[in-house]
């Protein structure tokens, strides 16, 4: 058997083998309601072999959606439909999974094929972004509002009640969204983060909302189910956050019982980022060091690339997007290229088989 369809048990939960379906963003819900789009997205992953297949960006408030067309989980109204693709999820052999997200100082966006340009706050589907700091991400945006102790107690308390519709909508993994410049990524970094109080400052400042908030998600979710952690490994730029920052963050996230980071990079400034396939895997191996599971992501698009990853412990999963895009089936595909013939097709697409 290749490593990457090797079984892979974190708590109660058993992903059947190293494929993660990535978070990616969709654009099409209205008022952060899930729809049929949704449904057969993500549920055609599922059928196409993949273990663990997360939702995108699943928006704890309203305000922390990154566009007005965002996916949501900030109302008790949201639950039923993302129960009706779980449900269809866990029927098909895969595990559903849901990434909590606060957009931060990166809301209020029109969607990417409307230009992706914020949206200013006296406009229609827009308003006004949070932050840890009033710095906006780009010059042309309107500055965010720096939260206050209240803001920041509600900020958690979105993610406390979002992860209680998740248990009722059927999900069994959480990631909690810290990475591409969102909110908990915009209070890490020192480049968004100029505050002077205990949430700024100092590394152990810096990281204290995530800490927090991991915490108020642990206090509500099941002990027996993963707890996923997305984080940017590095700004990319001087004066940033960087790789050795993440692997310190690692072996604190590590002790507070998250059980597998997600480590993907930048977002958070408008730098170059030298793209190449597999450029991201270096961060899940590094912070793998430390003795907490990993997932790797980044340019991941063949089958030997997957499986090598896999074999030579660069990481526990492999996250993959756009090779996802284009294939939804690319999970029965790699097994045929890695000579596994014992991978389970649906009993639909039994005659599509590839003749041994």
């Amino acid at each position: 058997m290749p490593h990457l369809f090797s079984p892979l048990k974190i708590k109660d939960i058993e992903f059947k083998n190293r494929i993660t379906v990535s978070p990616m963003c969709e654009y099409s819900s209205v008022d952060g309601f899930a729809n049929n789009w949704h449904l057969v997205h993500l549920g055609s992953r599922a059928i196409g072999g993949a273990a663990l297949v997360v939702t995108e960006a699943n928006a704890v408030s309203a305000e922390g959606r990154i566009t007005y067309a965002d996916l949501g989980i900030y109302k008790d109204e949201h639950i039923a439909k993302l129960k009706e693709i779980t449900d269809f999820i866990h029927e098909h052999g895969a595990i559903a999974g849901t990434q909590l997200a606060h957009a931060g100082r990166k809301a209020s966006h029109q969607r990417p094929w409307d230009g992706g340009a914020q949206i200013p706050s006296d406009q229609p589907n827009g308003w006004r972004a949070v932050a840890p700091s009033a710095v906006p991400f780009n010059e042309k945006d309107e500055a965010p509002v720096e939260l206050d102790k209240a803001g920041i107690e509600k900020v958690k308390a979105d993610f406390k009640a979002a992860t209680l519709r998740a248990i009722q909508a059927g999900f069994k993994v959480i990631e909690i969204h810290a990475a591409h410049g969102y909110l908990l990524h915009e209070f890490y970094s020192p480049l968004s983060n100029k505050r002077t109080d205990e949430y700024g400052g100092s590394f152990e400042n810096r990281i204290r909302l995530l800490l927090e908030v991991v915490e108020t998600v642990q206090e509500v979710w099941p002990a027996t189910n993963p707890l996923f952690v997305r984080i940017s490994s590095t700004d990319w730029i001087e004066g940033g956050w960087t790789g050795e920052d993440s692997v310190a963050l690692a072996k604190v996230l590590k002790d507070t019982g998250v059980d597998l980071i997600d480590c993907s990079s930048g977002g958070n400034a408008l730098v170059p980022i030298p793209l190449k396939p597999g450029y991201q895997v270096e961060f899940a191996e590094a912070i793998r060091k430390t003795g907490i599971l990993t997932g790797a992501v980044g340019l991941i698009t063949e089958s030997k690339q997957a499986n090598d990853i896999i074999q030579t412990g660069q990481a526990d999963m492999v996250i993959i997007a756009r090779e996802l895009l284009r294939d939804p089936y690319f999970p029965l595909r790699a097994a045929h290229e890695l000579g596994y013939e014992a991978i389970k097709w649906p009993l639909q697409y039994e005659r599509g088989k590839w003749p041994k």
